[in-house]
């Protein structure tokens, strides 16, 4: 479905009953990186996946983008849908940055927060350079090319060579961007802040999940997070890589469904 949030329109994939839970995707991806959880537990959650401007089936809005922005549309969407109890947000790899501002932001609509394949420092130098970088060649060559480059880094290598059909679903979620949406995505992430001080004023319970196999964003990040979080367990997935809830669903959302059922 879609709904007019903070003046544009987004669209909104939806599934299950019970406590709501916000599920936030990366870059350059889209709420259909969520069907295995959306398919998987819909028992267990009132589930809400959006597509964050710019992505999949929601309006694309030119630049500049925030993390902050991004967490205001989420708490938009919750508005529309007249959600106004506490929800848990799980937010993957980008998506964890705007779950982070989000917890930052609206601590009072916050229940729990799930950190998947992500990390809380902000850009370094070098990696504001790679943002920049990557910004000029998608406007040179197109997203086609930030597509090819990225896609044997998001999945663990055995999967790229072995599991075809796993590539050609994150090729196709990928493409389904907009070139708004990624030169946005991408200042964001360049200027986000560091929100390893906010994660030690967290109140709420939290799990951080991750593939053994990630090879864009390492495990010692996960361990980073966990050290500063108050209340948080870390769950490490095998033969995953930075998808981990598309590569390993039944692991994933066991870990995931456990977690939200805790929270009871």
């Amino acid at each position: 479905m879609k709904l007019k949030v903070n003046g544009y329109w987004m669209n909104v994939r939806e599934n299950g009953q019970g406590r709501p839970v916000l599920l936030i995707h990366g870059y350059p991806l889209n709420s259909r990186l969520w069907k295995p959880q959306l398919e998987g537990l819909p028992d267990v959650a009132r589930l809400i996946a959006p597509d964050l401007r710019g992505h999949g089936d929601s309006e694309a809005l030119p630049g500049p983008y925030s993390m902050d922005l991004l967490a205001d549309d989420c708490a938009a969407l919750l508005d529309e849908l007249s959600i106004t109890e506490p929800v848990v947000v799980n937010g993957l790899s980008m998506g964890g940055y705007v779950a982070m501002a989000f917890a930052r932001r609206y601590p009072e609509r916050l229940a729990a927060l799930v950190l998947t394949a992500t990390r809380a420092g902000a850009d370094s130098e070098a990696g504001k350079a790679s943002r920049d970088q990557a910004a000029q060649q998608t406007r040179e060559q197109g997203l086609d090319s930030i597509v090819e480059s990225m896609l044997p880094k998001l999945l663990a290598p055995a999967h790229f060579k072995t599991r075809p059909d796993l590539v050609t679903e994150a090729r196709a979620i990928m493409r389904n961007t907009s070139l708004d949406g990624v030169l946005g995505d991408l200042m964001a992430m360049k200027s986000r802040p560091d929100s390893t001080p906010s994660l030690a004023q967290i109140k709420v319970p939290a799990r951080i999940l991750f593939g053994s196999e990630d090879q864009i964003i390492p495990l010692s990040e996960a361990r980073a997070m966990l050290a500063v979080l108050p209340d948080a367990g870390l769950n490490v997935i095998p033969e995953a890589g930075h998808l981990p809830n598309l590569e390993q669903p039944q692991p994933y959302n066991q870990l995931l469904g456990g977690f939200i059922q805790s929270l009871a």
